[in-house]
């Protein structure tokens, strides 16, 4: 057994080196430079970061868009996940090519078509007009709504394939056990179908959140400079303002919230399985 770990270990070393020169190391210098100012050990950049209210409203609205982007995705894609589920045939490869595909679609390119929707003479506003639902086009773009729904597209194919995954790994006679008792569909869903799927939810969600929270092109897209994200601010930072310990700063406090996601949804899931 314990040639065999080594064995095995061996083999992941070129791997392991590779992430660590390419993705580790530079984390840990861009962590380092935001402790840095002149050369010397400082914090002054948290400090500054934390007690400005501006910063501080952004990383709220960071934080808001991202829950709100997640709870959105979530409320589309599990209705989704379970008819993908259930569907057979020609139908289920239908809805894995629908969730697929536009993954191989850049994230400009699909930014820049709802921002499209999105215009003032855009194709929503003109189809609210031609039904008489609005007399004069409603601002859209450059809101924080459009870019939420905007995001919760984008990201979907990110919540629904966890979920569906696990949904289609569930036993089928689990849902027929409980009609044989009497259960109606609302007690069967809450008590057998939701519990089960819950490691689906977590890793679903701690995706559509990652993304969500780091996103950088969407928000330029659809918003511009009107509203800020922490991501727009770090690119603001490091390319006009020149400042690379601000940069830094706001990187590493993403990266940490990033962090704590992930280990957060890792440690639910353990304990949701364990459950189980």
């Amino acid at each position: 057994m314990i040639r065999r770990a080594e064995r095995i270990g061996f083999l992941a070393l070129p791997g392991l080196s590779f992430l660590a020169i390419i993705y580790a190391l530079p984390l840990f210098m861009l962590l380092l430079k935001s402790f840095q100012i002149d050369g010397q050990f400082s914090i002054l950049e948290y400090v500054t970061f934390f007690s400005d209210n501006y910063s501080m409203s952004v990383l709220w609205r960071t934080l808001r868009v991202a829950f709100l982007t997640t709870g959105l995705a979530l409320l589309i894609a599990y209705p989704t996940a379970i008819i993908m589920a259930r569907a057979k045939g020609i139908w289920l490869s239908v809805f894995l090519v629908a969730m697929v595909l536009p993954m191989s679609v850049g994230v400009i390119v699909k930014a820049f078509a709802w921002s499209i929707l999105f215009r003032t003479r855009g194709v929503l506003n003109d189809t609210l007009m031609s039904l008489g639902l609005t007399e004069a086009p409603i601002r859209m773009l450059f809101t924080e709504t459009a870019l939420i729904i905007g995001a919760a597209n984008v990201f979907l194919p990110f919540m629904v394939l966890p979920i569906y995954t696990v949904l289609r790994q569930m036993d089928s006679r689990l849902p027929e056990a409980t009609v044989s008792l009497g259960a109606t569909p609302v007690f069967r869903f809450m008590n057998v179908t939701l519990p089960l799927s819950l490691p689906g939810v977590v890793a679903g969600c701690a995706f559509t959140f990652s993304l969500a929270i780091s996103m950088y092109v969407i928000p330029s897209l659809i918003v511009g400079e009107r509203q800020q994200t922490l991501s727009m601010l770090t690119a603001r930072s490091f390319l006009y303002l020149r400042n690379e310990a601000l940069g830094a700063t706001i990187s590493s406090i993403l990266l940490i919230i990033a962090i704590s996601v992930v280990l957060g949804s890792s440690w639910l899931a353990s304990r949701l399985g364990a459950r189980q």
